[in-house]
């Protein structure tokens, strides 16, 4: 049977964190957590359960996920975020594949809570992630606050059953801020990269994502609380846009 890392990120994560070391505790060999100086209760309630906790200035999310990987002390990892959970379904999948691992990473579908809601359409399920894989196939990587785990040339993915429950934003106040939040960030990223805003961009990219995820990927199916996602899914990306274009005139 391999021995598996659980890995985990947080910053004020303490209305989610038990729920989240709980569920990889039936899975894990050994459960990491590097956290950013949390001001609320995440350090207390990390401390008081059987975990590896590590403090770490934030460095970005691609470069944060992937020292904390480095600090894992098995090469098989299961990645989470500090408001993520398995389910357990997914839990028994893990444990299966400690027992039978054949492919470099696997694949898990992410099933998102909004406002109380599971959001079963739009681009929020089955949201692939990889978050199961052999950290010497692998590395994050991404345009940040987007990462994702990239699989090195030639090494093999599968799939999961069961889901990642990720448990979003409680409030539509909570989701401003973060749309807010995160399109600068990612307005930033693209900037230092030396990407330009056209103004076609900040019109044809946010109406473009608006309708695939509100009518190609039926978000009207999950109602008011879908349409808000879909809105939110255009704005954050007329947002990016805007702050990127704002960036490179006050460059000028």
């Amino acid at each position: 049977m391999k021995k598996v890392s659980a890995v985990i990120i947080t910053y004020n994560e303490a209305r989610n964190i038990e729920a989240c070391l709980a569920s990889l505790t039936p899975v894990a060999d050994e459960i990491v957590v590097v956290d950013s100086y949390s001001t609320d209760a995440t350090p207390e309630i990390c401390k008081k359960l059987n975990v590896k906790f590590i403090e770490q200035a934030f460095l970005g999310y691609v470069e944060q996920k992937n020292f904390a990987m480095q600090q894992a002390k098995y090469d098989y990892v299961v990645s989470l975020d500090g408001d993520e959970s398995l389910s357990k379904q997914l839990q028994e999948s893990i444990l299966a594949v400690k027992n039978n691992w054949q492919k470099d990473g696997y694949y898990c579908n992410r099933f998102n809570n909004f406002c109380g809601q599971w959001i079963k359409h739009s681009d929020w399920y089955p949201n692939k992630k990889l978050r199961v894989f052999d950290r010497r196939k692998a590395t994050w990587a991404g345009i940040n606050p987007h990462d994702h785990i990239e699989l090195k040339r030639g090494a093999k993915a599968g799939n999961l059953k069961g889901d990642i429950l990720h448990y979003t934003y409680q409030s539509y106040s909570e989701f401003n801020q973060k749309i807010d939040y995160f399109s600068s960030i990612a307005a930033k990223a693209y900037y230092k990269l030396g990407k330009k805003s056209p103004w076609h961009k900040s019109v044809i990219n946010p109406s473009w994502a608006f309708f695939k995820a509100y009518f190609l990927r039926l978000g009207f199916l999950d109602g008011y609380n879908g349409f808000v996602i879909c809105v939110q899914t255009a704005n954050i990306t007329f947002l990016k846009y805007s702050k990127l274009r704002e960036l490179w005139e006050n460059k000028s």
